[in-house]
């Protein structure tokens, strides 16, 4: 998994739905969330890729959730 290959699967996901949990990003690719949030972090830092700490699909409002799937990107690139 590259940086590239992360920028594509954003673009490509945001033509179906514009926000992509942390969670599904990691399984796409069968990586660990914590190997992908260095790559997430570098996009976000480019102000290429917008992060929020709190999926706004999810409107429960529970904290049931697990938190990967809680926190959320959006590519604005």
């Amino acid at each position: 998994m590259t940086p590239i290959e992360i920028k594509r699967y954003l673009i490509e996901r945001k033509i179906e739905r514009k926000i992509v949990s942390l969670r599904d990003i990691a399984i796409h690719f069968r990586m660990e969330t914590d190997t992908v949030v260095p790559m997430l972090n570098m996009w976000t830092s480019k102000g290429k890729l917008k992060k929020y700490n709190s999926n706004p699909v999810c409107q429960k409002g529970c904290c049931k959730c697990d938190p990967a799937a809680m926190e959320a990107y959006e590519w604005i690139g």
